[in-house]
């Protein structure tokens, strides 16, 4: 894979984002965007600890995905408390996604604002993210399709994007929203998965107090280096035919697979990790 880093500025204008970062749908980190915050200074793992230790969360791991698993249904839960204890006892392969901060601790809407970086953003989808030492999410674009900017808590996270245009290379599952299970692409084998070669990617590694921006429907792996979490927020795509994709998505995609699950079982798992690498063999052959 080719890897470039992804161009990172201290802080930016609105005009200067939405002309060099926005309109030509390119990542950036911005490095100082909210050293203004509250939580700049108290959002670590301790004080999510405190103020929200008792509430039960959702874990996720790396394992495949299997017909026998509801849409996001998590493989395990414990109460937020005994969850940062195990992050930092040791390492975990437990995350916690999609975790709505407005929804479960809205005394944390004190300690953000929403920036203004020229899009609007989707007030009511705050959403956490949390994972242990060498955690991961598998290489995945976002059901909607959003406009995201991803701000980065306590700790170190890798991440690697891929814009839309390298699908072809990324062995994609049909009828989901990843890139096929099997795939390390933070070491990939490329004698295994040889159109991964000419898939051109960025690449960069989080910190406290970062923001990440990703364009519209742009793939994304991201690997937790130390324990940590993140916050995203999203602005509905603005091209017409992201938009309808991200609408496709989630009322056409996502509940066909969900039929073909209970109808064929892992049969139809199977079947669609095997046309992941057949058709992306026959893009590689042309």
């Amino acid at each position: 894979m080719k890897l470039t880093a992804i161009p990172r500025v201290s802080s930016i204008t609105k005009e200067d984002f939405l002309e060099h970062y926005f309109k030509p749908q390119k990542p950036v980190v911005i490095e100082r965007a909210i050293e203004n915050w509250p939580a700049f200074d108290k959002w670590n793992l301790d004080y999510i600890k405190e103020i929200a230790g008792d509430k039960i969360v959702p874990l996720y791991d790396d394992r495949p995905v299997n017909h026998e698993d509801g849409f996001n249904e998590p493989h395990a839960k414990m109460k937020m408390s005994e969850y940062v204890d195990l992050l930092k006892a040791k390492p975990t392969k437990y995350r916690i996604f999609l975790w709505n901060v407005l929804k479960e601790v809205p005394q944390l809407q004190k300690d953000y604002n929403f920036p203004d970086f020229g899009l609007r953003l989707k007030k009511k989808l705050p959403m956490l993210f949390f994972g242990g030492t060498d955690s991961y999410t598998f290489m995945h674009y976002d059901i909607d399709m959003s406009n995201i900017f991803h701000f980065h808590f306590e700790g170190k996270k890798e991440c690697i994007l891929f814009a839309p245009s390298e699908t072809k290379h990324l062995y994609k599952v049909p009828h989901s929203l990843i890139t096929h299970e099997s795939i390390d692409f933070t070491n990939p084998d490329l004698d295994k998965w040889p159109a991964l070669k000419k898939a051109k990617g960025f690449k960069t590694e989080l910190n406290h107090g970062e923001v990440l921006y990703m364009p519209e429907g742009y793939w994304h792996y991201m690997e937790y280096k130390t324990p940590g979490f993140s916050m995203s927020l999203r602005s509905w795509p603005k091209n017409p035919i992201n938009f309808a994709e991200g609408v496709y998505n989630v009322f056409i995609m996502r509940n066909f697979d969900i039929l073909m699950r209970k109808l064929q079982g892992q049969k139809w798992i199977d079947k669609k990790n095997k046309k992941a690498i057949e058709r992306t063999a026959k893009i590689l052959s042309q």
